[in-house]
């Protein structure tokens, strides 16, 4: 008999509905925010971000935060003014649920679990970049979603031109400062449950030059990966899928504390699949990628890795999850040599022993042998007033009370502190003109406010990072989102209409 669903007026009382994690649900424009201090003119273009946010009231009882729809911010920098949008990618999810006026979508990618079949699955909430021309929302488990970038109308499911030849397509591609490439790849790229990756690299004007397929040892999660000159390195989190699990309405995801991680070291160019190599690291949940380069013949590769499972709210097999208050990720180099036959990795080098994450670098130096680290950071001795914002800061995302800046040549560590009733998302990195210093220039990062359940967007200065360049306020509550990145003007304007 099918399952009766009871269609709920409320959203749930899990923590992850509540306070700043309310579902916002706003799409609309607001010219000329209010801005506190000086914003120079070098910072021209526009910051994209995307966050999880439902527009319907979830029927899954304990729905994951990050289930949300797709909803893309665009905050216009120009002339020391800022000008702010934000819509709704449509999705397949978005359109028929609102034509059913109601949510459709199950469980966190278990279509056993839906009201209705899909076609594509995705709710496009994971990233949002700026590729030939256009914008690209992404979520690993489908092709991009196609968005214009000056309205933020939804185009349509991007395979670029019917080249992509996986059904999957991450939500980390790295885009080569040097040749304009868009490398990427897709796992579980046959469908759900299936080992196989599928790795491609993109030339500017959209056309496939590379595609690998490969077979993982596990079918896990692959989040993120990391790209050098002549390697492409993904790890594998230790959270796996088993589609039996699934059919009988289970999670798609189940941390295992026996699994290693994997590292799949693949050539970049001219490789096949059978040319990959699966290190193995002891047990761990590696996080996002900062970069990776190559020095004598090895791959360095820094990433943030915990030794907790972060997603605890898909346990191990027995229903163990640890405490999220002990969750911690620190900064880690792993050195791999591609042409080793052991492979069981060294133990990597400790960077940085402070909690932190969403790590992004001066994008000029990707892919090649960086000096510099941004990030959110948890700093326990900032003066955070807890037992304010205890009550209102909701559940699921990660705080982080700061932002860091990581100069590796001398291990000097700069933070900024937005505020005692503050948390910073994700940054991105401005430089300050195209021929400064690596690292010289400006941070972006939305900022919650739960003195005043608003946001607001903090521009800091790398040269004076301990108090904000200028603070731009919102007269709305954005919910914390996930990943976005800077756009300058002039290279939207470079791509034409």
């Amino acid at each position: 008999m099918p399952t009766h669903r009871v269609q709920r007026t409320t959203f749930p009382k899990a923590e992850q509905f509540q306070g700043f994690m309310k579902p916002c649900r706003f799409e609309g424009e607001i010219r000329d925010l209010e801005v506190e201090g000086t914003i120079p003119d070098r910072i021209d273009g526009t910051f994209f971000r995307v966050m999880p946010d439902p527009q319907y009231i979830p029927f899954i009882e304990n729905d994951p935060w990050f289930n949300g729809d797709g909803s893309i911010s665009a905050f216009q920098v120009r002339g020391g003014r800022v000008n702010f949008k934000q819509r709704y990618v449509q999705t397949e999810k978005v359109v028929r649920e609102r034509q059913a006026n109601k949510a459709l979508l199950g469980k966190y990618r278990n279509k056993y679990t839906d009201a209705v079949e899909f076609k594509v699955r995705s709710t496009a909430n994971t990233n949002v970049l700026y590729f030939n021309g256009k914008l690209l929302a992404c979520k690993e488990d489908s092709p991009p979603y196609m968005l214009d970038p000056s309205t933020l109308d939804t185009i349509g499911l991007c395979d670029f031109d019917g080249q992509l030849p996986s059904m999957t397509f991450t939500a980390h591609p790295k885009i080569d400062p040097v040749s304009g490439e868009l490398v990427g790849f897709g796992y579980e790229a046959k469908g759900d449950g299936t080992p196989d990756v599928c790795y491609y690299s993109i030339t500017p004007d959209g056309k496939f030059t590379e595609t690998v397929w490969l077979v993982a040892p596990v079918v896990g999660m692959i989040h993120d990966f990391a790209v050098t000159e002549n390697w492409v390195v993904f790890p594998i989190i230790p959270q796996t899928c088993d589609i039996e699990r699934m059919k009988q309405g289970g999670e798609r995801w189940q941390w295992d504390p026996n699994l290693p991680v994997y590292f799949g070291v693949l050539p970049r160019r001219g490789a096949q699949g059978s040319d990959v190599k699966w290190f193995r690291s002891p047990n761990a949940f590696p996080g996002h990628v900062y970069n990776a380069y190559e020095e004598a013949g090895n791959v360095h590769v820094d990433i943030s890795i915990s030794d907790k499972n972060v997603f605890f709210w898909w346990p191990d097999a027995e229903g163990n999850s640890p405490d999220p208050r002990e969750i911690a990720a620190f900064l880690f180099r792993f050195t791999i040599d591609p042409t080793a036959t052991d492979l069981d990795l060294p133990p990597a080098e400790l960077l940085l022993q402070e909690n932190n994450e969403f790590p992004r670098i001066d994008d000029r130096w990707s892919m090649k042998k960086h000096h510099h680290g941004f990030f959110n950071l948890m700093d326990m001795t900032a003066g955070t007033n807890w037992p304010a914002i205890m009550p209102v800061v909701g559940g699921g995302f990660p705080p982080y009370n700061s932002l860091g800046h990581l100069d590796l040549r001398t291990n000097k560590l700069d933070k900024y502190f937005p505020g005692p009733t503050h948390f910073a998302q994700e940054p991105a990195f401005v430089p300050r003109s195209e021929t400064a210093e690596e690292g010289d220039g400006y941070l972006l990062a939305l900022v919650n406010n739960y003195a005043t359940m608003l946001s607001e967007l903090h521009i800091v200065d790398t040269r004076n990072f301990t108090k904000p360049q200028a603070v731009v306020y919102l007269p709305v509550r954005l919910r914390p989102g996930l990943h976005g990145n800077w756009v300058d003007a002039k290279d939207m304007e470079s791509a034409g209409p």
